[in-house]
């Protein structure tokens, strides 16, 4: 995911910077933002046997193609950022023109900040209704946008629908329990506990344990590599973990820090107690399983 998320990081810079040109010139969208998200997505966008432009349907000329096995499986339909796909049904009624005629399943429309994948034909179902998914890169969160346009990934789209699917379960079940009154923080909590864990919060720890493993909390739970099977070790990884969320003199500081207790002998209790103090100044949750 790290190469989408700068790919989508840069194409949110630069319509900040260039709103102006991208909403009046298509081919500006095409060759700086939607070349550089599919390029992140896996797409070899100059490859002919992956990506074919200005590919010819009996309705018109699609802008693009993506291939699979030397077949189209998608279409991908461009316009400017001045276009508005979300609201307008002309663009989107276009491109289910271009896959119905050509007997392609799925349809891709895009002005560069907000992306529509659809199912461009199933009988008994309006088109609105089988939009699979939208993702508007300049308005929500960056992790939920690269996240959803990763469904378009090339090692992924073959399961699009179903993803697609499972990621609109999920924001319905969410939005749900929320509704009920479950926090946004315990349920996050719930998704990302794991089975079996037997954790234990540093709080509730006496010092006599052997740990297998240590866990922060920190916006979701985070597996850290264990320095050494030790209450130490835990520390040792939390110092860590610490040093690279940090910038500049702090983070020489944590370095120094770790430097020290990693060569000194220090007591169970000890580091429990410096554990403690941790998680009371980083507003961290700090658990070990044992």
């Amino acid at each position: 995911m790290e190469e989408l998320t700068k790919a989508v990081a840069s194409v949110r810079r630069k319509i900040r910077s260039h709103r102006e040109l991208y909403a009046k010139n298509e081919e500006a969208v095409k060759q700086h933002l939607i070349g550089e998200v599919f390029q992140a997505l896996g797409w070899d966008w100059n490859n002919p046997e992956e990506v074919r432009p200005e590919e010819r349907t009996e309705d018109g000329r699609a802008d693009y193609a993506l291939i699979l096995n030397g077949e189209v499986f998608a279409y991908v339909e461009a316009k400017n950022l001045g276009v508005n796909i979300i609201k307008r049904d002309e663009p989107l009624r276009q491109l289910a023109r271009y896959c119905f005629n050509s007997g392609v399943k799925y349809g891709i429309l895009t002005n560069g900040a907000v992306w529509i994948a659809v199912k461009a034909f199933e009988e008994g179902s309006r088109l609105r209704d089988r939009v699979l998914v939208t993702v508007n890169i300049e308005e929500e969160p960056l992790e939920k946008a690269v996240l959803k346009l990763s469904i378009l990934s090339k090692s992924r789209i073959t399961e699009m629908e179903r993803v697609a699917s499972l990621l609109r379960a999920l924001e319905l079940s969410f939005l749900g329990l929320r509704q009920e009154g479950y926090s946004e923080g315990m349920l996050i909590e719930y998704l990302t506990s794991r089975e079996g864990m037997n954790t234990v919060p540093v709080g509730e720890l006496k010092g006599d344990e052997t740990p297998k493993a240590a866990y922060v909390y920190d916006g979701g739970w985070k597996l850290l590599p264990l320095q050494e099977r030790s209450i130490k070790g835990v520390l040792l990884s939390v110092l860590l973990y610490l040093e690279k969320r940090a910038r500049g003199y702090e983070r020489e500081e944590i370095r120094r820090a770790y430097e020290h207790i990693r060569r000194m002998s220090l007591s169970p209790e000890t580091a429990l107690g410096v554990l403690k103090k941790l998680e009371e100044e980083e507003k961290l949750r700090i658990s070990v399983e044992i």
